[in-house]
């Protein structure tokens, strides 16, 4: 399929010299327009799927056609005025259009890899699942669907200094989206669970195969009577343990077939998922939720080891009985990168589990409250105000960029999104010298998971509403979501506007987990702290201990 960019970067109508600016300008980190379609290597993204022919969010603002915006003129990665755009190079939107992820792995994987004495891998770093990590008090909807919230703060504006280089002029614009809680337990709608089970020889490491095992048996007592669950595991090739069984009088026929998993060989990944969507589809419920939840260490090396070839072979029956897929990780050697890539396309989203604790939080707190979807295909898209906004960036999310015209596109792919859950999106935001008015409007659409009508909901801000300062400001929870963002560009070596030193956000977020008493922000101090001491910096003395950050 041929790919477009939603940032609409422009294409060469004619000219050697003006094909290489437009080269050039699309290779640019810091983005006027963040509606791309492609990934960081150069493929596809994961989203991008289906027919084209939606349109951008109706309050999206049109590009003046022949005049730079955003980043103008000569100097546009540094968002300078200066002289016209080279011809044939249009203007860019002022769109910024991704798909939902409530993803978490990556921070907790981090956190495992930091507590073990190691720096995470940089491309293992998604920024936006650090900040997912994290509770963050939005209102939330009375009805199905999403509340929108908006706001920020001026980066370079906190008494005490501490704000990092390159902080002046610029505020963090918070996009806030949360659904309505879980009902209670006996309120959902019965679920049909097929756990596909990792048994290579790589599972047998500790943290591996034994805490899958526990993470299961910790489930089956918190699942329903009417609930259903199959069991698969896979090394060099897949077995069926248990077909499609009701939990009323087979609860110990369960924790049976689960305490038999023994580890074996090689990992064919491809072989577990494929006979597990075989067996949802055998054990398929009308009425029910349908899941595949796959724990692995994702080291694939056997059989087909591509996530998109993978998903490709199971695309019908993900389309056509609805099921969608949860990855839970483990391992301090784990396949980051291809569970996500697996899961995205899988209609699902990924967490990680490092111990018990973590191990309960999961199947335990998250897991069966979680169960039902709130909305399909959702997508975001933030229309920012060319006449106050100078540059804009979004922290994160460059595997989940949507195309801007294919926003109401509904054959497009977005994100799944549960009962309970937020989403949090910030961008570093240059305003004007002197502007006033709205900054930007965040639009969110998706379809019932039930009748697939499509459903949207917008929310604004205005210059007024992001003129407080960050630090030491009123809202704890935004400058959570800060220091973890920094920290996440840091670890992967970005340069945000602003970014305070190691030590600096190791401070911070000890001050913020004493002054919200939240055991998940200490946890983010520790893991700061490690960083540091890691890169030879000396830090504050953090406390706290090493689980996973909060969810929700």
């Amino acid at each position: 399929m041929h790919q477009r960019s939603g940032r609409r970067t422009a294409g060469v109508r004619g000219g050697a010299r003006a094909a290489a600016v437009a080269l050039l300008l699309t290779g640019g980190m810091l983005l006027t327009a963040c509606g791309g379609g492609g990934s960081p290597d150069g493929t596809a993204a994961d989203k991008r799927s289906g027919a084209r022919g939606g349109q951008p969010a109706p309050d999206a603002v049109a590009p003046e056609q022949g005049r730079p915006s955003g980043e103008e003129g000569k100097n546009r990665e540094n968002g300078e005025n200066g002289d016209a755009p080279e011809p044939g190079i249009a203007a860019p939107d002022y769109l910024s259009t991704f798909a939902l992820d409530v993803d978490t792995a990556s921070y907790g994987y981090a956190r495992r890899t930091l507590g073990d004495g190691r720096l995470p891998n940089a491309a293992d770093i998604r920024p936006e699942e650090f900040v997912n990590s994290f509770r963050q008090g939005y209102e939330r909807p009375s009805g199905n669907g999403f509340s929108v919230t908006v706001d920020g703060a001026r980066i370079g504006s906190g008494s005490g200094g501490g704000a990092g280089s390159g902080a002046s002029g610029w505020s963090l614009l918070r996009v806030g989206l949360a659904t309505k809680v879980a009902p209670p337990s006996s309120e959902r709608p019965p679920a049909a669970l097929t756990f596909v089970v990792d048994i290579s020889g790589s599972m047998s490491a500790p943290g591996r195969l034994e805490l899958a095992k526990k993470s299961l048996a910790l489930l089956t007592d918190e699942l329903r009577d009417d609930d259903s669950v199959s069991l698969v595991t896979f090394s060099d090739e897949a077995e069926t343990r248990l077909p499609m069984t009701r939990v009323q009088g087979n609860r110990n026929k369960i924790r049976e077939a689960v305490e038999e998993m023994r580890t074996a060989r090689s990992t064919n990944v491809e072989a577990g998922i494929t006979r597990g969507y075989e067996e949802s589809v055998k054990g398929h419920r009308k009425g029910v939720t349908n899941r595949v939840v796959l724990l692995s260490d994702a080291l694939a090396n056997t059989g087909d080891t591509s996530a998109d070839n993978i998903l490709e072979r199971i695309d019908s029956a993900r389309r056509e009985y609805g099921i969608t897929l949860f990855g839970v990780g483990v391992g301090s050697e784990y396949g980051d990168a291809f569970m996500e890539r697996l899961t995205n396309r899988g209609d699902g989203h990924t967490t990680y589990v490092g111990d018990e604790e973590q191990a309960r939080k999961v199947f335990v707190d998250q897991l069966p409250a979680h169960l039902e979807l709130r909305a399909r295909d959702a997508k975001a898209q933030v229309a920012f105000d060319r006449k106050t906004v100078k540059q804009f960036r979004l922290i994160g999310y460059e595997n989940r960029k949507v195309a801007d015209e294919d926003f109401r596109d509904d054959s497009v792919d977005g994100g799944e999104v549960g009962p309970g859950h937020t989403v949090t999106a910030l961008y570093a935001v240059r305003l004007r010298e002197g502007a006033s008015g709205e900054v930007a409007r965040a639009t969110v659409r998706w379809l019932d998971p039930k009748t697939r009508e499509p459903h949207e909901k917008s929310g604004s801000v205005r210059t007024g509403a992001i003129g407080g300062k960050l630090w030491g400001g009123d809202s704890r929870h935004l400058q959570v979501a800060a220091v973890a963002a920094y920290f996440a560009d840091t670890l992967r070596g970005g340069d945000l506007p602003g970014t305070p030193a190691l030590g600096e956000l190791a401070s911070r977020a000890s001050r913020l987990a004493e002054e919200t008493e939240d055991r998940s922000v200490r946890k983010l101090a520790t893991a700061i702290g490690q960083a540091s001491e890691l890169r030879g910096v000396e830090v504050p003395d953090g406390g706290g201990d090493a689980a996973e950050g909060e969810i929700g």
